[in-house]
């Protein structure tokens, strides 16, 4: 099947897909000729476009094989179960960010902290899914506050995984603050990769994650010092949570990323999950404000890289790689059919397992139609619930209204969390939702540019998208072009 649309270029440039990825840049005229099968041998892109699939002949039988096989390849994450399991350890935080999706509870409340006997039922339910790869996450609150249950959850994993012979990883979100050189040769010698909040400038930093010290952004820096020295330059990650205030200075945001010594920055707009929206009128924008902030820190990154200067924005990392290979990021959130329960599965404080993380937020708020069951229950019976087969109706973007004649949708996904959420049915209508919105403007930021296919460009998109140097892109134009 395939499916075009008009590019946002100066030349209304079509672009036209098909269902395995491939994609042609051209005018209108050829379009309708792809759409409709007309296009004649004599045409001048005929070979071409032959072989990228947008011709069909009856002796094409090869070519369909062909085919099935990069679908299977796209499509391989269904084979492995879920993979990323969330360990929400603790909900308590020293921090009141302005912006906090699971209304965080005081270091000194009770009842927020998981069971060991939780945790020790959501190490078992890891290890039923099939995945051979598999990831373990500990978020809070803040659950460097409960390491000693950390420290547990690992023992009990790579325990298990003695005789599982897994490829296990550890990762942590953490404000880094309570972490000291203990905690930290624990995270080295166990291969627990962390990953903490930088908002922007100390001025930004601190006023929207705010802290009793006043000094949030100061102490995250020397906590980032400290794990560096054990963990290595490349042992703990970062991102903003982009308010308002922060789209004012696209460039100064990147530049504070570089000057702290990262190569990256993943760049999106606030969630609409938990209580996040009741902050959102204060501290929100429109997703046409958000785009063009974007396109403003991409142009700079895309300089930069010009300049010789390794830098990389995640977002379109992870849909360029969509775009330009034939093998999926891994991102959950662009997945179809959806990771919700299949891909990922939360273990909450509470002794509840969620679909995502964002399901969780919003059982927070009370939205408990998310849940799957208490972790206490077996993996079959946790996939077998109401929610997922409530969360299935709206798990397939190839079949949803709106995405199923859309040219982006071979490099998208579904989330239905996100479209119960907002929208109250998981299968709702896509066109005109923030998820909708979000992703067709990026999409049509990034094929302007490779429409325009500007050398340099091409080559930070290709090692970007192949995860490479630049040095190892000899000739990107040649990329799926």
């Amino acid at each position: 099947m395939w499916r075009s649309l008009t590019l946002r270029t100066p030349d209304n440039r079509m672009l036209v897909t098909s269902g395995t990825g491939d994609f042609a840049l051209v005018d209108r005229l050829t379009a309708d000729l792809i759409l409709s099968g007309e296009l004649s041998p004599a045409h001048t892109d005929y070979d071409t476009l032959y072989a990228q699939g947008f011709v069909r002949r009856p002796e094409d039988a090869g070519l369909r094989r062909l085919e099935a096989a990069i679908t299977r390849t796209r499509k391989s994450f269904l084979l492995d179960g879920p993979s990323l399991h969330i360990f929400v350890v603790t909900l308590r935080c020293d921090h009141s960010c302005q912006y906090c999706q699971v209304s965080r509870a005081a270091l000194d409340a009770q009842g927020y902290d998981m069971s060991l006997a939780d945790a020790a039922a959501a190490v078992e339910r890891v290890f039923e899914s099939p995945a051979r790869h598999l990831t373990i996450e500990f978020q809070g609150g803040e659950p460097a506050l409960r390491f000693d249950l950390v420290r547990e959850v690992v023992a009990l994993a790579e325990l298990r995984n003695e005789i599982e012979q897994r490829t296990l990883r550890f990762t942590m979100a953490s404000t880094l603050h309570h972490l000291g050189p203990a905690e930290l040769e624990f995270c080295r010698d166990h291969g627990i990769h962390l990953s903490t909040s930088i908002d922007g400038a100390a001025a930004l930093h601190n006023a929207q994650r705010s802290h009793p010290s006043r000094q949030g952004f100061e102490r995250t820096l020397e906590g980032l010092e400290r794990a560096r020295a054990v963990l290595g330059p490349d042992g703990v990650a970062a991102l903003p949570t982009l308010t308002r205030r922060a789209l004012a200075d696209p460039v100064g945001l990147v530049d504070i990323y570089r000057s702290l010594g990262f190569n990256s920055l993943f760049l999106r707009p606030l969630s609409p999950y938990g209580f996040a929206l009741k902050t959102r009128r204060a501290l929100g924008y429109t997703m046409d404000e958000f785009l063009a902030f974007y396109e403003r820190a991409l142009d700079y990154i895309l300089a930069l890289n010009r300049a010789g200067e390794h830098f990389e924005e995640t977002n379109a990392s992870i849909l360029l790689r969509h775009i330009l290979t034939p093998f999926h990021s891994g991102y959950t959130d662009l997945r179809s059919p959806a990771a919700a329960g299949v891909g990922v599965l939360v273990y909450n404080y509470d002794g509840l397992v969620y679909p995502t993380d964002e399901a969780r937020m919003a059982a927070e708020t009370g939205d408990r139609r998310f849940a799957l069951g208490p972790v206490t229950a077996p993996l079959d019976d946790l996939m077998a619930s109401e929610a997922m087969r409530w969360l299935g109706t709206g798990a397939i973007a190839e079949v949803q209204p709106g995405c199923a004649d859309c040219a982006f949708v071979p490099y998208c996904g579904a989330d239905p969390v996100h479209h119960a959420t907002t929208q109250g049915d998981p299968a709702a209508p896509r066109p005109g939702s923030e998820f909708c919105d979000k992703h067709l403007g990026l999409f049509h930021i990034l094929f302007r540019h490779l429409a325009e296919g500007d050398p340099e460009t091409m080559r930070s998109f290709t090692s970007w998208a192949l995860r490479r140097g630049r040095s190892e892109i000899a000739d990107p134009r040649g990329l799926r072009q």
